[in-house]
């Protein structure tokens, strides 16, 4: 028997007993239950501040997955994305080659009337960015933090961060 084939034999006879008893064994804590639940009626403000174009369409999937878990009904649910911080970037029109299909994502979902996004003025100033250098299916509010707020204790939103 050739060194190469003992080794290959002997790494295969070590791993029968441990994929053995991986399966033989249960978890100590037994297996997760799944619940089936619907969801409707939910008002949401995401605040979406991201530096980086894939945190940012993780808060626009998140936003889109819960407008559909949710019936994507304009009569009772809102989905608010609140863009400020580095985000607004992805947001300004003069960036849309380098953004163009996070954009596109962003603008089908605002058709439906169920999610919004909307965009800090206050940091967009900062940036250099006035109000008509964003796409139009962004709205401008005066501030982030304080539309997050206002959203919470007027309107009733959940805050996701």
């Amino acid at each position: 028997m050739s060194m190469n084939f003992r080794l290959a034999l002997m790494a295969g006879v070590m791993l029968i007993p441990a994929t053995c008893l991986a399966q033989a064994l249960p978890a100590p804590w037994g297996v997760a239950t799944e619940v089936h639940q619907s969801y409707d009626g939910q008002k949401v403000v995401y605040d979406a501040d991201s530096p980086t174009p894939d945190k940012l369409r993780s808060v626009i999937d998140r936003a889109s997955y819960l407008s559909r878990m949710n019936g994507a009904n304009p009569f009772d649910t809102r989905v608010v994305v609140v863009v400020h911080g580095e985000a607004l970037h992805a947001f300004a029109r003069q960036n849309y080659a380098e953004h163009a299909e996070l954009m596109a994502r962003a603008q089908s979902l605002s058709v439906g009337d169920v999610v919004e996004f909307r965009i800090c003025a206050a940091g967009a100033r900062r940036r250099g960015y006035a109000p008509e250098d964003f796409h139009g299916f962004a709205t401008v509010v005066p501030m982030a933090d304080a539309e997050i707020v206002r959203l919470q204790q007027e309107e009733g939103f959940a805050f996701m961060r």
